[in-house]
């Protein structure tokens, strides 16, 4: 089992994450933050529900939207996930059968990990006409509720999204997630037929509607 370690950068005063992160360690911490519309679980069980969570009906959705590449996942230079779904290491294409891996932020206690949304839970990213899976984790080191993957952005909920990159520059990456890095709506639970621009979004250019 693999995770990440978090990369966070300031940039014209927005805070972007672009690494999917860690889980290690043991700790007693208890649950801070406040719940949204996410679902605290233990290795996929519900533990508890957030408000609006619709009991995997489709609801639309502000988050806050950023990526994560291959070259600053952890190990880097990989493409290695953490909870794995249908999916053996990062990727997906952004149609409803082959979605793009998605990190979200989690709370640990007693050395375990609860996410924010389980492994397997699907959205559908409006401004990327993408399909995207919840495979790994966002947030790392003993306290990762206290990271801003858990803790949200301005009151949404944090997304981080596997953009690819291998075979692509680094700094151009980098520049491509800036691109997509923001406030922006996704359905949750979403059904199939919504539109779609299939392909790694790095590969694009990290290209928003």
């Amino acid at each position: 089992m693999t995770y990440k370690i978090s990369r966070i950068v300031l940039l014209t005063g927005a805070i972007l994450s672009t690494a999917a992160c860690s889980v290690s360690g043991n700790s007693n911490d208890s649950l801070n933050g406040a719940l949204s519309t996410r679902l605290l679980v233990d290795e996929g069980m519900p533990r508890e529900i957030g408000r609006n969570s619709m009991h995997g009906r489709e609801q639309t959705m502000n988050v806050f939207l950023t990526g994560y590449s291959y070259w600053d996942n952890t190990p880097r230079g990989s493409a290695q996930i953490a909870r794995p779904v249908i999916h053996r290491q990062a990727g997906g294409t952004g149609t409803y059968e082959d979605p793009i891996t998605l990190a979200v932020g989690h709370v640990k206690r007693n050395g375990r990990s609860y996410m924010d949304y389980p492994a397997g839970t699907k959205f559908y990213v409006k401004n990327l006409q993408r399909y995207a899976i919840v495979e790994d984790l966002c947030g790392d080191g003993p306290k990762p509720q206290a990271g801003p993957c858990h803790s949200g952005y301005q009151g949404h909920d944090w997304l981080d999204i596997y953009v690819g990159g291998q075979g692509i520059d680094e700094n151009w990456v980098d520049r491509c997630m800036n691109r997509i890095t923001g406030i922006q709506p996704v359905i949750l639970n979403p059904g199939p037929g919504y539109p779609v621009t299939p392909g790694e979004i790095a590969a694009s250019g990290c290209a928003a509607l």
